[in-house]
C-alpha cells in the first residue's frame, strides 16, 4: 500500500458507494501471494519527519474509513500474507474469510513504529489481552490461530476460498437490501455509543426502515409462504 495505490483505492470505493444496486463488496489481493503485505516500507523509509508521517498514515486511514463507510457489507477474501496495513484493512471489513495457508501479523514494532489507525478495532475482535500480544510482540500467526482468536470468521482450504465467499454472499442475498444497509450503519453506530444512545439509534433505524415499502412487502411474502406451508402447498 503506497500513496498512489491508497488514493486509487479510496476513489474506487467512493464510486462503489454511489451504486444504488450494490449488495456487497469482496476485497481480495491480486495474485496468490498476499491479501495485502502491508504498507510500502520503501516509502515509509523515506518519510522525512512527523508531518510527512502524519500525512502518510492519514491516507492509509482513509482507505479503512472508506471500507467502513460503504453502505453494504465488505467481505475480506484473505489469502497469503495479511500483515500490518493489510490486517488493519481486513479489520475494517465486515466479515473475514481466509484460506488455511494465510498468515497474519502486526510487525510494526519491529520496524520502529507502533500499530495505529484501524488497529484500534482489534480489541473489539480478539479482546484486549490478545490485541496487546499481537501488537507488542509483532509476531506472525497462522490462519488457525486467527480463527481461534476470532480475528477471522471462517477459514477454509485454499481451493475452496472462492466457494466459501460465494456461499456467504448467497446467504446475504436472502436478506432485504435496505434492511442490510440500515443494519450495517447501526452496527457501526453502536461501536461509539453508550447503551442508552445505542438503543435510541436502533429505534430510529427501525423507523427509517418504514420509509420504503420493503418491510411491508417482505412481511407479506413471509405470511404468504407461511400460509402455503400450513396448507401443504
Amino acid at each position: 500500500m503506497n500513496s498512489a495505490l491508497m488514493g486509487a483505492f479510496v476513489d474506487a470505493l467512493d464510486m462503489l458507494a454511489n451504486e444504488e444496486r450494490l449488495r456487497a463488496v469482496v476485497l481480495s489481493g491480486a495474485g496468490p501471494k498476499a491479501f495485502i503485505g502491508g504498507a510500502d516500507i520503501n516509502e515509509m523509509a523515506s518519510i522525512a519527519g512527523p508531518s510527512e508521517a502524519k500525512a502518510f498514515i492519514t491516507r492509509l486511514h482513509r482507505c479503512c474509513d472508506a471500507i467502513r463507510n460503504l453502505p453494504v457489507p465488505v467481505i475480506a477474501r484473505i489469502h497469503g500474507y495479511c500483515f500490518g496495513a493489510g490486517l488493519e484493512i481486513a479489520a475494517a471489513c465486515d466479515v473475514r474469510i481466509a484460506s488455511d495457508v494465510s498468515s497474519f501479523g502486526m510487525p510494526e514494532v519491529k520496524l520502529g513504529i507502533p500499530s495505529v489507525i484501524e488497529a484500534a478495532l482489534l480489541p473489539t475482535l480478539v479482546g484486549w489481552g490478545r490485541a496487546r500480544e499481537i501488537m507488542l510482540l509483532g509476531e506472525t500467526f497462522s490462519a488457525g490461530e486467527a480463527l481461534a482468536w476470532h480475528l477471522v470468521e471462517h477459514v477454509v482450504p485454499h481451493a475452496l476460498l472462492d466457494e466459501a465467499v460465494e456461499t456467504w454472499i448467497g446467504r446475504l442475498l436472502t436478506a432485504k437490501p435496505q434492511a442490510v444497509r440500515l443494519q450495517k450503519r447501526l452496527i457501526q453506530q453502536w461501536e461509539d455509543l453508550p447503551l442508552a444512545a445505542a438503543v435510541a439509534a436502533g429505534i430510529d433505524a427501525f423507523a427509517s426502515a418504514y420509509a420504503t415499502d420493503e418491510p411491508a412487502a417482505a412481511m407479506r411474502e413471509f405470511l404468504t409462504a407461511k400460509k402455503a406451508r400450513k396448507r401443504g402447498d
